[in-house]
């Protein structure tokens, strides 16, 4: 299962709670969203750059095949 659907699962999960519970989310929904948006993007970004960096400096590997004599 993917990280992505467990954290989905999870917020439904506590929602449904504090829905029972009758408890306020404790941040403002739209301010919270905006909070998890930028959070990913930072994360995602973050990614991205280090993973082009890591790219950019390793040298091409040649492989050879046959049968050395």
């Amino acid at each position: 299962m993917s990280t992505g659907l467990i954290s989905l699962a999870a917020g439904v999960l506590i929602g449904l709670l504090y829905a029972l519970l009758k408890v306020r989310s404790p941040a403002p929904p739209a301010l919270a969203l905006i909070g998890l948006l930028g959070m990913l993007a930072g994360e995602q970004a973050t990614r991205h750059f280090l993973h082009a960096d890591d790219t950019a400096q390793r040298s091409p590997v040649t492989h050879t095949t046959g049968a050395s004599s």
